[in-house]
């Protein structure tokens, strides 16, 4: 057995290297490989590197100093290698919790982005209207009477499309803030289409568009705000009265499955690009023109809010809400919790 410490150390970095190699090759050659198992490679490259190292300097002598090594080596990777399982695992966890974190924090700040470039465009519009409009009355620039009544009407339209914006802003903050106060109570969807169709019956006659309820014979009961569901359901509506061509149907429909009551909006118009389904429901997102809804065909022009915040109010609820292409236009469907009384039924 060497005596000399420079022929020890010579002889524990010759036979612990090849034991760290491995290791390294392993770990870079795999880069699939979970993080739980790099883990528990890393945990085993020291103690059996040592004891290789103590195996090359004893001269394969097993003595009982050797043993009691290699006694002591195993004994501490039994131990070691259920501890790298299980922080592996947490780690693990941890790093997709801090991705995920990542990936909210960044979307967050493109949606506030796009809201702060929203807001710099769409409230700028309707104020500099209203603007050129108070001049031109104030400096006198306008004197015929229906001139003035049309000048006064516009101004009056703007400022309650800014009123809207302003209220849609103060929903979305409410719902993005979880200070969203729900009045729940039991709620047959049935009634609810009935008065929101009846609400919106003026809006798609104007456009020649037909409203078609498609109702069950019994009630379907949901334990929900009715203001917010009525609120969901007519931004759903008004969508799909904007996108639907004159002379065809937006098919309202009401039905459950499982644990699951669930409202359905229909449109006739050119669908939704597959790239945009991900998005629709973002603030102020719009999509393409083909999308975007006419400034002549009676409708207020949206705030670009009103899917966001049927999204908003549905997942407060505890429900659902999707859309997907159908042939031809597009289905929005909602799905909220059946009442409990009512799954008993």
């Amino acid at each position: 057995m060497p005596t000399h410490i420079p022929q020890i150390v010579g002889l524990s970095l010759l036979w612990s290297a090849p034991t760290v190699l491995l290791g390294t090759v392993v770990l870079l050659r795999l880069p699939r490989i979970s993080l739980v198992t790099s883990t528990v490679i890393l945990t085993l490259i020291p103690p059996v590197a040592i004891l290789m190292g103590v195996v090359g300097v004893s001269g394969f002598m097993f003595t009982d100093d050797l043993k009691r090594t290699a006694t002591v080596l195993t004994s501490v990777a039994i131990i070691a290698i259920p501890a790298a399982v299980l922080l592996g695992r947490f780690q693990a966890r941890r790093t997709v919790w801090e991705r995920h974190a990542r990936e909210k924090e960044r979307a967050a700040e493109q949606s506030r982005r796009e809201l702060i470039a929203w807001v710099s465009h769409d409230l700028r519009t309707p104020l500099a209207d209203i603007r050129a409009m108070a001049e031109a009355l104030a400096d006198g620039v306008i004197t015929d009477t229906e001139e003035i009544a049309t000048f006064a009407r516009q101004i009056d339209t703007d400022a309650a499309r800014l009123s809207a914006m302003v209220d849609d802003l103060f929903e979305m903050s409410k719902i993005n803030a979880g200070a969203m106060r729900l009045e729940r109570e039991h709620l047959d969807l049935r009634e609810v289409v009935d008065e929101v169709v009846a609400g919106c019956g003026a809006t798609a006659a104007r456009n020649d568009v037909r409203l078609q309820p498609a109702l069950p014979e019994s009630p379907v009961i949901v334990d929900a705000d009715g203001r917010a569901v009525s609120r969901v359901l007519t931004n759903l509506i008004i969508n799909a009265i904007a996108h639907t061509p004159a002379g065809s149907p937006v098919v309202i429909a009401v039905g459950r499955d499982d644990a699951h009551a669930y409202l359905r909006v229909d449109d006739a118009g050119p669908g939704i690009a597959e790239h945009e389904l991900t998005r629709i429901f973002d603030i102020a997102y719009r999509g393409t023109s083909a999308r975007t809804p006419r400034r002549d065909n009676g409708l207020p022009v949206g705030s670009g809010m009103g899917l966001a915040i049927a999204e908003g109010l549905v997942v407060a609820h505890g429900g659902r809400i999707t859309v997907s292409n159908r042939e031809p236009g597009s289905r929005f469907e909602v799905r909220l919790p059946m009442s409990i009384t009512e799954e008993g039924a």
